[in-house]
């Protein structure tokens, strides 16, 4: 999920009535959401429900709206009055006075009071994409896998620029994502969409104390909505480092898709930096020598717009893991996260035609939807490897892993995540035998 667009239009007055309840409600700034994102959103989701800021824009808009009504009300009033003058020598009856029923007040529809709008319907869930059961894990193997858990903020996030703010995510959510991560039994685990080091911390030691999760890394990535990759490991990590901030060979286009960019021309700058950190695991053997994984954690750009800041972003990280390769003979390298993009798109093809290799490549070709990794449908979240670790993949054990999810076709605007909802992303996830073996030529 991806920081909001910063130029949202202001709703039409066919939508005002929904601004008004001045609680969470579904986002009327997303009007038509698409597989290849909403039509007025750069984050690429196709479900979204947000806290309503009561003192936006959009709000501002339905008081404009209000006030057109009221003066239409009250002219209306003033020509009821003088048609009553001109009737006065008519016969009247009388009226009796109002029951204390007939003179209780009506709920408002003012900001603030939820009696306006009907409350959201509860929806029903289900597994739509992916696997219902983990595949068990081998002996001996390490197992790999990322997984965006969807805004782990611990208290309302505010919105950039016009942006609507983000809630803190609900403990009923952060129970569904521990139970995940519980399932798929990761022995190293990316995260994206973390607050912060301390934020993962907590998570961990309430929810996920059990499972041996000793080492974390999380460095701030530079996000304007301060979210940042993560990496929870039983194995030992070292030499952690991101690059946030960092100006990419590439400058903004004129336009995104058919309206101006504001930042036509300016520099682009990496959206969230990649994590680098190295994971140290004790050898197989106990004669032999440990086995190291290095990880770039990746969040890309997101944004049906932002193709071409994914590019930029692509060849960046790519360069950075190369350089890591050539500095480090023989490195097991592992390029993973969410990528916001597919893999036929350009921003995944960097990495792909530049040695790196997909374990889902052969499902990804036949379309097997087993391995959707979004509930919009798409395969947006990858571990690619490079030609060292791809040697020690235990093919038959990548999975991803489905979560509960409102049934296809259901309106995200008028009805709530269903009960075990964890996120809109789906854990990926692979094994791979700690033994250094001969180099694999990648297949894509």
């Amino acid at each position: 999920m991806g920081p909001w667009s910063r130029m949202q239009p202001e709703p039409t007055i066919g939508v005002c009535s929904t601004i008004l309840v001045g609680r969470l409600v579904p986002c009327t700034r997303f009007l038509e959401p698409t597989v290849m994102g909403c039509r007025n959103c750069s984050c690429q989701k196709s479900e979204h429900a947000h806290a309503v800021d009561t003192q936006g824009p959009s709000v501002r808009h339905a008081q404009r709206v209000l006030i057109g009504l009221s003066v239409l009300a009250i002219a209306g009033a003033g020509i009821a009055s003088a048609l009553a003058l001109t009737s006065s020598e008519q016969p009247t009856t009388a009226t009796p006075p109002p029951t204390p029923a007939q003179s209780a007040p009506k709920p408002s529809a003012t900001p603030g009071h939820p009696t306006a709008a009907a409350p959201l319907a509860a929806t029903p869930g289900l597994i739509r994409h992916g696997r219902k059961d983990p595949i068990a894990k081998p002996a001996g193997a390490i197992r790999v896998a990322t997984y965006n858990i969807e805004n782990l903020f611990d208290v309302e996030q505010p919105g950039v620029g016009s942006g609507t703010p983000t809630p803190r995510k609900p403990d009923e959510h952060r129970k569904a994502i521990a139970a995940a991560i519980k399932a798929i039994d990761a022995d190293v685990l990316a995260l994206q969409e973390i607050a912060s080091k301390e934020v993962l911390i907590k998570f961990r030691d309430e929810y996920l104390k059990d499972l041996g999760y000793t080492y974390v890394s999380s460095l701030d990535a530079g996000d304007g909505r301060q979210i940042e990759q993560s990496v929870l490991s039983r194995f030992p990590l070292k030499d952690e480092l991101n690059w946030p901030d960092t100006k990419l060979d590439a400058v903004h286009p004129e336009k995104l898709g058919r309206r101006a960019n504001p930042d036509a021309g300016k520099p682009i700058e990496m959206a969230r930096s990649p994590l680098r950190v190295t994971v140290t695991a004790a050898p197989k053997d106990p004669a032999g020598k440990p086995y190291d994984l290095t990880l770039f954690v990746v969040h890309h750009k997101s944004g049906p717009f932002h193709s071409y800041q994914r590019e930029a972003e692509a060849a960046k990280v790519l360069s950075l893991a190369k350089g890591f390769e050539s500095e480090h003979a023989g490195a097991n390298i592992v390029i993973l996260g969410d990528f916001n993009a597919k893999p036929d798109e350009k921003a995944v093809q960097t990495y792909l035609t530049s040695g790196f290799m997909d374990p889902f490549g052969d499902l990804v070709e036949r379309n097997d939807p087993s391995v959707i990794s979004h509930v919009s449908g798409r395969v947006i979240d990858h571990v690619l490897l490079n030609s060292n670790a791809a040697g020690e993949l235990i093919k038959e054990t990548r999975f991803v892993l489905g979560t509960m999810q409102r049934p296809e076709g259901m309106d995200w605007r008028s009805t709530l995540p269903p009960e075990g909802y964890a996120s809109d992303h789906y854990p990926v996830v692979i094994d791979l035998m700690p033994i250094d073996k001969p180099a694999a030529a990648p297949k894509n």
